[in-house]
């Protein structure tokens, strides 16, 4: 089967995961922060050279999770690109990404931040009882106050900016919705989209994305398309 385009619909975010092809470390071994260190600076480089608003990201050993806007339709793959040479010749290893990154368009308004609560909350759901907030390789303490040495490049999304009227606020709300969590079913339908590379939203929103993005956003139905009614032929 031949492998979907890039999915890309101009000034909207999309969510993308890009697993390792060997995580950097098992389960049992300390955290490699040797690597995601300078990983987090390349990220932010490469969100500046490519012109990508980078508006939630994570760091883990076995994935790289962003939420991002890029101002093109080249942006994300020439920043994945960058990522993914930089960390090979860090480790001294050929490939580093298992396949082509997998990412889904995200309607804003309604599911930027739960992707954003997806994205952050890996870690807990990955190797609980992981909070958050203390992962020190994601946008999460940005977002809830803390000290972040990658915050000056973080661009936050409008939505996140609607959380509340002041910084406080914002940090607040958002700490409320992090600590909750996804329901089982928004976990899923953003699991899925990522995975089927499709967009995430609405009825409405699907329909509008037909005429400007790069492909088809949903997947079709399935089985064959229904048979058209004969038409009768007048006599001769």
């Amino acid at each position: 089967m031949a492998r979907l385009p890039r999915l890309y619909a101009p000034g909207l975010p999309q969510l993308v995961q890009a697993n390792f092809v060997h995580p950097l470390a098992t389960a049992s071994q300390p955290t490699p922060a040797d690597i995601l260190n300078p990983l987090m600076g390349w990220l932010g480089e490469a969100g500046a050279k490519h012109k990508v608003a980078v508006h939630g990201w994570l760091l883990a050993t076995d994935r790289i999770l962003l939420l991002a806007t890029p101002t093109d339709e080249d942006g994300l793959p020439r920043l994945m690109q960058t990522l993914g040479r930089n960390l090979a010749a860090r480790l001294r290893s050929g490939r580093v990404f298992a396949g082509r990154y997998r990412s889904a368009l995200i309607e804003p308004g309604t599911w930027v931040l739960p992707a954003l609560v997806w994205l952050e909350t890996y870690p807990a759901r990955a190797q609980p009882p992981h909070d958050p907030e203390n992962w020190p390789w994601s946008s999460a303490a940005g977002h809830t106050g803390g000290l972040h040495s990658a915050s000056h490049w973080l661009a936050d999304h409008a939505d996140y900016w609607a959380c509340g009227n002041t910084p406080f606020d914002r940090q607040a709300n958002y700490r409320r919705r992090l600590a909750e969590g996804l329901s089982r079913s928004d976990l899923a339908r953003i699991d899925q989209a990522v995975l089927g590379q499709w967009a995430l939203g609405g009825a409405s929103f699907i329909d509008s994305l037909s005429h400007v993005a790069s492909r088809r956003v949903a997947p079709g139905r399935r089985g064959r398309p229904p048979k058209k009614p004969p038409i009768d032929l007048p006599a001769a």
